[in-house]
């Protein structure tokens, strides 16, 4: 991931009284932006950053805009280069193990912008694993894993899933460019 990038003025933005209400905070739209960028059809810039940032969009100050943009080039020209580079933006629990939950959730958030163009890698045969280890982070209204994770089994199947994402992320970017999808 590019230094150039501005991350911390990104969070204190996202968590500040100044920004929309209805937007993501940092490691959601992270995932967000990366299942934007792995999206089997382009979604317009219009359109993702609506999703992301809510209703007040067009009005975000400008830095912040440019630093949301930037993020966005900077996942995609990881996914292209020669050795595919992912660095998912995850909270830390204070006793040291990631939290991917919320970038996981990002994620499934583009996935739906899209619905119905995912199936093709949701349901193949092949290539559908690629998913889980996103979807090993989804829980039900109750807090259940949606997969059928037994609950004492759950904080290792997390740290696992957690750990395949950026395996997972080149995969499922590279199904859909491999399969004559355009780049994002």
């Amino acid at each position: 991931m590019s230094d150039e990038i501005d991350l911390e003025a990104l969070d204190a933005y996202l968590m500040s009284d100044d920004s929309p209400d209805d937007c993501m905070m940092l490691s959601d739209l992270d995932g967000f932006l990366h299942g934007v960028v792995c999206s089997p059809v382009p979604i317009p810039q219009d359109e993702w950053l609506s999703a992301a940032m809510g209703e007040r969009a067009t009005k975000l100050p400008p830095h912040i805009l440019e630093i949301i943009i930037d993020l966005h080039e900077d996942i995609l020209d990881g996914l292209t280069l020669p050795e595919p580079e992912v660095e998912p933006i995850f909270w830390e629990a204070k006793a040291g193990h990631v939290i991917a939950m919320d970038w996981c959730e990002g994620f499934m958030d583009a996935v739906a912008l899209r619905p119905k163009e995912w199936l093709r890698l949701t349901e193949s045969g092949a290539d559908g694993h690629l998913v889980t280890p996103i979807m090993v982070h989804m829980m039900d209204d109750n807090g259940h894993s949606v997969m059928g994770i037994p609950h004492e089994e759950l904080q290792q199947v997390l740290a696992e899933a957690a750990d395949a994402i950026p395996e997972a992320v080149t995969g499922i970017y590279q199904f859909w460019r491999s399969h004559g999808q355009p780049t994002a």
